[in-house]
């Protein structure tokens, strides 16, 4: 038998960096090829012209040029209509 009554489980013990995302450049700044406009989880901003999506949501400029944010409405899966920021270069 064991000598020391049972201990539980530890509760507080994952510490984990945070994520950094969010919107990296905002509108009306100038951005270069490449660089990443948006960092996010899943497709809460949809990319626009002169944009890409990478692998895992990130939108990136396409071409170089001054970022905008235009308000579209978008279509879903289920087809529910709802509002999503579109990432434009121009």
């Amino acid at each position: 038998m064991s000598h020391v009554k049972a201990g539980g489980s530890s509760k507080n013990v994952h510490n984990n960096a945070g994520r950094r995302l969010g919107v990296k450049v905002f509108g009306g700044q100038k951005v270069k090829s490449g660089a990443v406009i948006v960092r996010q989880v899943g497709a809460t901003k949809i990319a626009g012209p002169g944009t890409y999506v990478s692998r895992n949501f990130t939108i990136h400029a396409g071409r170089d040029g001054v970022v905008k944010f235009v308000k579209r409405k978008v279509r879903t899966f289920t087809g529910k209509i709802v509002w999503r920021t579109q990432v434009c270069v121009e």
